[in-house]
């Protein structure tokens, strides 16, 4: 139990948190994102997710508490103060905490292997663990698994410590996200996979049917155990941007057991992002559509250019979100996704290291913010995958000023 000076200095932490969630330009926020997500207006938003940077803006050995478990929840509720404090991004700031219900998974049988770099922050190397067709025999489904007792205990915690302060909520499974290519490459190769396209196909297809099967009995579980939870809120959604909508859940929906058409859903394969749009269907999409189908809205991509993918990208049941990475023709997807689609643009990350160069940023967001609005685009901004500011946290500051001002100006 959190108890003592941990105690009282989270409570002040979430009392500073709820101020801020009361404010009224939070609930304007929330508003605005479900139009958004309705494709119901031509503001762009903004959201900023500083991921690997944070290290360098919210430090967690600076962190005040003295168990390990109140640091963490410290930190989450530091983060949370940080964003209205610095970010002029439509970040939503809720007013509550939510407990995530005790679920584990068992895997898929076999486990990757990397080769570490020998820098701090290097990248590893793959080494596969599957090195011919019949070590897919190796691999199994996925069992889920409920500890209710711990999920019991988990939320009357939290209710204690800020059930007078937050709206104190339990969740199951809330982001469902498909990563087919990323287990497998995993697990075989980058290019080992690149090269069964051409010399293997058929090992391919089979572990990627795998997969597919997997995760199509993880969903049955989670629907058989009562597992789901509703994301039409600030759930993260795809790879980068939030559920907020009023189109979900449909009118038949039971508040008791949510159902996969009653949620987003998503998938990517940035594995890909330099196979043909024929690979790229052939090998991922293929199996991810069919996970996707059930699901009332979806979204697609992370960081690989689907430029020339999109067609393909279009057919995907119920697609709503897109997301246009830092290597995408910003030009060519506008004119594909009009306002037919969440055009989720994803800046460059690299513009907050180097050089800070203030008017080159400038130019860059405006010019997509130009383009989108010429074509009617749903625009949304999501500034993520920043592996480091140099120890320059203003950049971050700086950077949503000046993305702020790029919509100011062409509204």
């Amino acid at each position: 139990m959190i108890t003592g000076k941990d105690r009282e200095k989270l409570r002040d932490l979430a009392k500073r948190v709820a101020d801020i969630a009361d404010m009224p330009i939070m609930e304007e926020r929330k508003n605005l994102w479900k139009k958004h997500n309705s494709l119901k207006t031509s503001r762009p938003m903004i959201l900023i997710f500083p991921e690997g940077s944070w290290g360098e803006l919210l430090p967690r050995d600076q962190m005040e508490c003295e168990s390990d478990q109140a640091r963490g929840m410290e930190w989450s509720l530091r983060s949370r103060i940080y964003y209205y404090e610095h970010f002029q991004d439509d970040t939503v700031i809720e007013k509550e905490w939510i407990v995530s219900k005790a679920i584990g998974r068992t895997g898929w049988g076999m486990s990757a292997k990397h080769i570490p770099s020998t820098e701090p922050r290097g990248a590893w190397h793959f080494d596969p663990v599957i090195k011919e067709p019949s070590d897919l025999k190796k691999l199994k489904f996925p069992e889920v698994t409920h500890d209710e007792e711990a999920s019991k205990r988990n939320l009357e915690q939290m209710q204690d410590l800020f059930g007078d302060i937050l709206d104190v909520k339990q969740k199951g499974v809330s982001h469902i996200s498909f990563h087919l290519m990323n287990i497998y490459t995993g697990l075989r190769g980058l290019e080992e996979v690149m090269c069964d396209m051409y010399e293997n196909p058929g090992m391919l297809h089979d572990a990627m049917s795998f997969l597919e099967e997997g995760h199509r009995r993880m969903l049955d579980q989670y629907v058989d155990m009562n597992l789901l939870s509703l994301n039409n809120d600030n759930t993260y959604q795809n790879t980068g941007g939030n559920g907020y909508t009023d189109e979900l859940p449909p009118p038949d929906y039971d508040p008791e057991r949510i159902r996969l058409c009653d949620m987003w859903g998503s998938a990517e394969a940035q594995e890909l992002a330099q196979v043909s749009p024929e690979m790229h269907v052939e090998f991922s999409m293929q199996y991810e559509k069919r996970l996707l189908e059930p699901f009332a809205l979806t979204g697609y991509g992370c960081c690989e250019d689907l430029t020339l993918k999109l067609d393909d990208v279009f057919t995907i049941p119920q697609i709503r979100r897109i997301s246009v990475a830092p290597s995408a023709d910003v030009d060519a997807s506008a004119e594909k996704l009009k306002g037919n689609y969440i055009y989720s643009w994803k800046p460059q990350p690299s513009h907050l290291v180097g050089e800070f160069n203030t008017d080159v940023i400038k130019k860059y967001i405006k010019h997509t913010v130009d383009v989108a609005l010429e074509n009617n685009c749903i625009l949304e901004m999501v500034l993520k995958d920043t592996h480091t500011c140099e120890h320059k946290p203003e950049r971050f500051d700086i950077w949503s000023q000046i993305a702020r001002e790029a919509v100011n100006e062409a509204m």
